[in-house]
């Protein structure tokens, strides 16, 4: 099966930039997002997930995992700050580097499905439940934007990026609903081992990395009991 794939607006923005001159500098973006990648996905083998495509945009690459969401803060960090590793290695063996310090200060932008947004997330994780850390990352991506917007409102291509992003924020955002209940899913219908324990009142309250017990009318069910009654 090929995981490869490569978005239609690539193409048209390959031509766009033949036509503009630029198509060494596009090449060139082009290297620097997939030696980025390049780190995610090593470090994913490490903790042995699937990758289901990987997909070549016209102004990034992603990486997406066949992988459960209850994965480990711990791999999710690792995995994600190895790209910008990655690419800051990188840029040590190139003559200009302009190129390579944009890409990676916009990538850590904290605007979802940026990494900077996604190292954002799993910090939040640490400190509160899955699901308000998840929204309120959506929420700074939006506010991100926006300031972005502003700040370069003379640059056409980053305000088309960062409109792309906006919109898959959107989707994301319509969806939490669904997120949340995969996350949850999970946790009911496989075997999940947690070190860490926490009593919470419903699941809204769920973290990753924990197993909970359930307070409910001066009792405490577990986690695993509690799920099975709310199906």
């Amino acid at each position: 099966m090929n995981i490869f794939k490569i978005h239609p607006l690539y193409y048209l923005f390959l031509v766009i930039v033949i036509l503009t001159g630029n198509f060494n500098n596009y090449m060139l973006f082009t290297f620097i997002i997939l030696f980025h990648e390049l780190g995610h996905i090593l470090a994913s083998f490490l903790f042995k997930w699937k990758i289901e495509k990987i997909v070549i945009l016209p102004f990034g690459c992603v990486t997406i995992f066949n992988k459960l969401l209850n994965t480990k803060i711990i791999e999710d960090i690792i995995v994600t700050i190895s790209g910008p590793l990655f690419q800051i290695i990188l840029s040590l063996f190139l003559e200009d580097k302009s190129i390579s310090n944009s890409i990676l200060l916009f990538n850590l932008l904290p605007i979802f499905p940026l990494d900077g947004a996604k190292i954002l997330n799993s910090i939040q994780d640490i400190l509160l439940p899955y699901k308000k850390s998840y929204t309120i990352m959506l929420y700074i991506s939006f506010i991100t934007s926006i300031i972005a917007i502003i700040y370069l409102k003379n640059n056409l291509i980053l305000i088309m990026s960062i409109l792309l992003l906006i919109y898959r924020c959107l989707i994301e955002y319509k969806n939490i609903k669904y997120t949340f209940n995969k996350f949850i899913f999970e946790r009911t219908y496989y075997d999940l081992k947690f070190k860490k324990r926490k009593i919470v009142e419903n699941k809204d309250e769920f973290r990753k990395d924990h197993y909970h017990l359930i307070k409910e009318n001066g009792l405490y069910i577990t986690e695993k009991d509690y799920l099975r009654l709310c199906k």
